[in-house]
């Protein structure tokens, strides 16, 4: 360990953070070259054999020519992934609006409005209920 100084040591930890991140770019270009929609195969091909052939300079040029692209596919993939969920979330509660019942959480709202204004009485209510959630 004596004939290994210590800024050897950081420039060797500074040289593999630089590696990793390499990697994770490289494989960020690529995940995004096939994710496009608008290159037909022959366009995605020609890229990925300048990425892999010339990897430094194809992602640099990569990043140049398609990076604002780049951006847009990755805010229009994170809206489509939150609209799903918040979709999927609406279904699952049973909150979704439609002709046919909103889901049981309205109608019971509905069946307690009804009480509380006198149009049933609580027994009528409690068979409501009972048969809602049955």
């Amino acid at each position: 360990m004596d004939d290994y100084p210590l800024l050897n040591l950081f420039l060797t930890m500074l040289y593999l953070f630089l590696w990793v991140m390499w990697f994770f770019l490289l494989f960020k270009v690529i995940t995004d070259l096939f994710r496009d929609h608008s290159l037909n195969g022959w366009a995605k091909a020609g890229w990925l054999v300048l990425v892999i052939l010339l990897p430094y300079v194809g992602v640099l040029i990569y990043l140049i020519v398609r990076g604002r692209s780049m951006h847009e596919r990755d805010e229009k993939l994170a809206r489509d992934s939150e609209a799903a969920f918040r979709d999927y979330v609406r279904r699952a509660a049973g909150t979704e609006g439609g002709s046919s019942g909103s889901g049981h959480v309205n109608d019971l709202a509905k069946l307690a409005e009804l009480k509380d204004k006198g149009a049933i009485s609580p027994e009528e209510y409690e068979q409501a209920k009972a048969k809602l959630l049955a």
